[in-house]
């Protein structure tokens, strides 16, 4: 069991996970937003981890893991990817994506409306559950540096979706 943390290229904030498995391009952990709690997994774009840290106080953080029976375990049917591979891959899963590119601050929810060249358009998934058809933004997949699935925030903008494409039903 290692904890690590993480340098992203261009963000303030380290990020910090359960180190489940990697290959050439990603790094999958189970995502640690604060001291003992796993929420959700991340996949790092190795390309834009800066820096890799192994700590003396993640031990601590390993200790408890283990005594929480944390399993090092991936989600079920997941693969190592290409960026789109892997959007498609949790549109398949779940219905939807979520992934992050320059900006830290900046979450985007998801289904993938069509891709030219290296530029994504997505129908954009807003807080509320709404879904916007063919968002006014063309994503660069090259900037896109963690792809996220299975977190709290990530089921609940899922169950709002979903609850809000139930309703545009009935109507």
């Amino acid at each position: 069991m290692k904890v690590e943390r993480y340098k992203i290229k261009g963000w303030t904030q380290e990020e910090q996970g359960l180190l489940i498995d990697e290959n050439e391009e990603w790094v999958l952990v189970k995502h640690i937003p604060v001291d003992y709690v796993i929420d959700g997994y991340k996949l790092y774009r190795k390309q834009f981890i800066h820096k890799r840290l192994h700590l003396k106080k993640d031990a601590e953080i390993e200790r408890v893991l283990k005594l929480k029976r944390i399993k090092e375990d991936k989600p079920i049917d997941f693969q190592f990817k290409s960026v789109v591979e892997t959007l498609k891959w949790s549109e398949e899963t779940y219905g939807l994506f979520e992934f992050q590119d320059q900006l830290q601050t900046e979450l985007f929810y998801g289904k993938v409306n069509h891709i030219q060249n290296n530029l994504l358009v997505i129908d954009m998934i807003k807080a509320n559950g709404k879904e916007e058809k063919a968002y006014d933004y063309e994503f660069e997949l090259d900037e896109i540096r963690v792809i996220t699935f299975e977190t709290d925030y990530f089921e609940s903008i899922r169950l709002l979706w979903q609850d809000q494409s139930k309703s545009k039903k009935r109507l």
